[in-house]
């Protein structure tokens, strides 16, 4: 599976949005391979109306109904037709532990699948006992990275992930940098199940093509 992270991106905002989506879809439905949006939440009710793809968001806080201006509350999301959430992003993360835990565990009651991210073995070590339904390993320092990726980097750190993840029988997502078939291919010899991607879809010359690229690496 491929998560494509739209970030705020202007090439992934409002009206592109959902045409990007369109993409994702087309290529998801020749390929075979489950490609996933993961929009900003401004754009979720939009982009969802104008597909049949799983649609994600990007956060949600650990906050239910009541005084808390300018949060994401889980149930909303869910009732607004979102499959899941980001959780614990290198460029959103959590102020604590507590409040990852408290966010995975309302995004789960309200049926909202989670992916929380790690930054490093040691954070991943402790993500798993949450119990997400994905868990990703991200190096920070090659977050958007052009000219290198995790599997090229630390494909050493990736198999350990990978040993972590089976441990505590959950999949692991892998990102940072991810670019080429190449990337993708050698991300599942690892043990990944997926890959998380954003600027080499989103802000690609021709999304499509560099897309289907991306699930060479699946065959």
């Amino acid at each position: 599976m491929i998560f494509v992270n739209y970030k705020t991106f202007e090439e992934g905002s409002g009206p592109k949005a959902l045409s990007l989506t369109k993409i994702l879809e087309e290529t998801a439905h020749e390929t075979q391979v489950k490609i996933i949006p993961v929009v900003q939440i401004i754009d979720a009710e939009s982009v969802i109306s104008g597909t049949t793809l799983e649609v994600w968001i990007q956060h949600v806080d650990p906050v239910s109904y009541g005084a808390h201006t300018g949060w994401t509350l889980p149930e909303e999301a869910a009732r607004a037709g979102v499959f899941g959430v980001f959780l614990n992003h290198s460029e959103h993360k959590f102020d604590n532990f507590d409040a990852l835990s408290t966010a995975n565990e309302k995004a789960i009651s309200a049926n909202l699948k989670t992916l929380i991210f790690a930054g490093s073995l040691d954070e991943l070590t402790k993500i798993v006992a949450l119990t997400p339904t994905y868990i990703a390993y991200e190096p920070p320092e090659l977050v958007g990275s052009t000219t290198t990726s995790v599997s090229r980097a630390q494909p050493e750190i990736i198999s350990e992930a990978y040993e972590i993840a089976r441990g505590a029988g959950l999949p692991l997502i892998v990102g940072a940098g991810v670019s080429s078939m190449e990337d993708v291919k050698k991300s599942l010899e690892l043990g990944a199940v997926g890959v998380a991607v954003a600027t080499a879809i989103v802000k690609a010359t021709d999304p499509k093509n560099k897309l289907i690229e991306l699930t060479e690496g699946f065959k």
